[in-house]
């Protein structure tokens, strides 16, 4: 038995497969909407705020299975619990007043954060229609109880410009280390950006995307404007594509012409998983991002690409000291009264569980 499973963690939207789930991990879908009749976010009242929290609460209980949703106030959600949801990428930034959760995790929306609703959909690799289509039904469900902000010119009004229109955002989660490896990473991501696509490193430790921990990156809609729904779906899809085709291109090509320094990196990070004790979330997530690469590379069997996307959210400071708050743990004497040791003992003991199964192939096979 596991250390999470202990703790009673169950399975959650990322531990799925998808398309082209090797190099895009994830895709979020975003629709960004306004009450009408109400100002924005960074101008109401607190009776306001507290008025389209009720509205969007009440609106919900009138969704197709609404028993599936869980409707909270930020104010009663305890601080530890606002880092997983932030950590899961649920929050913008600031939290707002509420959040409405489908109980499986797929649908998150948030009240009166940037706009008064945020709808948004996660699921595992490259599946925008199939985020979209989870979006668009409580889209259209809210709007038979809520009138949204619209106008003919503009579309959805929303509080930034680059939101209007379709009030439609796409992001994907994707992992580029052979692109990295050869350096081909900068023509890469510069053709991406040339089309109309944001790109920032996933783990803010650094304000250079060529530099990014893990190699882990948000491919991000620059606007909300340019077509419609069905042409932003196409373009994101597009971009998916291309960064898959690439990165595998670039995987292959590591194989032919220099196998023995991409081996050492995996073999480096696979003996530092089974031999440390203490593993902090920037080693973490560079050992996950070496392994998974090993594991693309066909060099590492015995996991999956969706394991090491769950290691990322299971490793996570936040998680781990969910972890520890509801389970039993055993550590060493001079680990056990130090908040940060203990993080860093449970990411390690996570991390080499995770791998009990696994073994090398023989190199060039």
């Amino acid at each position: 038995m596991t250390a999470e499973s202990r703790a009673g963690s169950s399975k959650a939207w990322y531990t799925g497969g998808g398309d082209e789930n090797d190099v895009v991990l994830s895709t979020r879908v975003r629709l960004a909407r306004n009450l009408a009749n109400f100002p924005f976010p960074d101008n109401c009242s607190d009776d306001d705020a507290e008025r389209i929290q009720s509205l969007v609460f009440d609106s919900f209980n009138h969704v197709s299975d609404p028993d599936a949703y869980q409707a909270i106030p930020m104010k009663k959600v305890p601080e530890e619990s606002l880092t997983i949801l932030r950590e899961w990428g649920i929050l913008d930034m600031p939290d707002g007043t509420g959040l409405v959760m489908k109980n499986s995790g797929e649908l998150a929306c948030t009240v009166n954060s940037v706009d008064h609703v945020r709808v948004a959909a996660f699921v595992p690799g490259l599946e925008i229609e199939h985020a979209f289509s989870v979006c668009s039904a409580v889209d259209g469900q809210l709007q038979q109880t809520l009138q949204f902000a619209a106008s003919y010119d503009f579309g959805f009004l929303t509080s930034s410009l680059y939101d209007a229109g379709s009030g439609m955002k796409t992001s994907l989660w994707v992992h580029l280390p052979s692109l990295a490896f050869t350096g081909a990473l900068q023509d890469v991501l510069d053709t991406v950006r040339q089309r109309e696509f944001t790109v920032k490193a996933s783990y803010g430790f650094s304000d250079d995307a060529l530099v990014a921990l893990g190699k882990y990156y948000q491919i991000s809609s620059a606007s909300s404007f340019n077509g419609n729904e069905i042409d932003q779906i196409a373009s994101a899809a597009a971009a998916g594509k291309y960064l898959a085709e690439q990165e595998r291109k670039a995987r292959a090509e590591v194989l032919k012409i220099r196998p023995t320094p991409a081996y050492d990196i995996v073999y480096r990070a696979y003996a530092m998983v089974k031999y440390s004790r203490l593993i902090s979330l920037r080693e973490g997530v560079d050992i996950i991002s070496a392994l998974k690469w090993g594991r693309d590379l066909n060099m590492l069997t015995g996991i999956e690409d969706t394991d090491f996307c769950a290691l990322l959210y299971r490793i996570q400071p936040g998680h781990l000291r969910f972890l520890l708050s509801n389970g039993a743990f055993s550590f060493e004497q001079d680990v056990k009264d130090d908040p940060a040791l203990k993080i860093d003992r449970l990411r390690s003991l996570i991390l080499q569980e995770a791998l009990e199964n696994t073994a090398f192939s023989r190199q060039g096979n």
